[in-house]
């Protein structure tokens, strides 16, 4: 095409890929490509080429491969949910080709430039979604000239300390006080102390004391072990309280007698 605007020539490149315009007139001309010939490749940007007298002007135009379409997304790892506000770095090698970052949908869409039917790319996550961690994970995916592929990612929540419900809390407080085990008289310890004594004896020594014969002062001895209070022993301590107050019945028998014939001479000796 002239400068003018008018074409000058059309063609198609032959198996090896050459194409000859004869016939031109020097001058400035624009070279335009239409079409690549391949599905895999894009076309050139238009270039200019000038044409001078008595020579061939060589122009080398090379197709690159068409672009692969990413489309990112960012999921919960246990729902599915699409999350928005994941920054990704995408590349090959040590070079970062594209940065993405998914939007309210939770997606994002970007091309990637290959130099070969099929490239192995990293993705590397540089923000979380907020209220996730960070995936830190490494990931690559394979990607062709002008094929559409699919980036996911996924986030985990970050982990939160529960709240303390209103359930742990105490139901009651502690009242400040205590009672020891062994305290007198708190029915688990030991025993309550005895009051001072009224001269009122006990059980045990009205017994003992009916036991003791008339005129003899000597307390009586213990029978037996004071700490053996078993039912066997029963039979034994009545008889013997029998026993006891039958000899004081005859000893009071014995001594009122003894004083009724001490009183007969008295008697006789009045009467003469």
């Amino acid at each position: 095409m002239k400068s003018s605007g008018q074409e000058a020539g059309r063609g198609t490149t032959d198996a090896q890929g050459k194409l000859t315009f004869p016939d031109l007139a020097p001058g400035v001309y624009r070279l335009k490509e239409t079409a690549s010939g391949s599905p895999l490749h894009e076309v050139v940007a238009d270039q200019d080429v000038i044409v001078t007298p008595g020579a061939t002007t060589r122009l080398t135009i090379t197709d690159s491969f068409k672009v692969a379409k990413v489309l990112l997304q960012a999921k919960d790892d246990k729902t599915g949910t699409l999350l928005p506000g994941a920054t990704v770095n995408i590349g090959t090698g040590t070079s970062t080709l594209l940065t993405l970052t998914t939007g309210d949908k939770g997606t994002a869409s970007g091309e990637l430039p290959v130099s070969r039917r099929n490239m192995e790319f990293w993705v590397k996550q540089v923000k979380a979604p907020a209220g996730y961690d960070l995936y830190k994970p490494s990931k690559t995916f394979t990607a062709g000239p002008g094929a559409p592929v699919t980036v996911t990612v996924t986030n985990t929540k970050t982990a939160t300390s529960p709240k303390p419900h209103l359930s742990d809390k105490p139901t009651h407080k502690p009242t400040g006080t205590s009672t020891p085990a062994d305290t007198p008289g708190n029915g688990t310890g030991g025993a309550k102390p005895s009051a001072p004594g009224t001269g009122t004896p006990d059980a045990d020594s009205s017994s003992t004391a009916a036991a003791v014969p008339v005129g003899d002062s000597s307390p009586p001895t213990p029978a037996g072990s004071l700490a053996h209070t078993g039912a066997d022993a029963a039979p034994w301590i009545a008889a013997g309280a029998g026993l006891l107050v039958i000899a004081g019945a005859v000893t009071v028998v014995a001594v009122r007698r003894r004083t009724a014939a001490e009183s007969e001479p008295d008697n006789n000796s009045q009467t003469n």
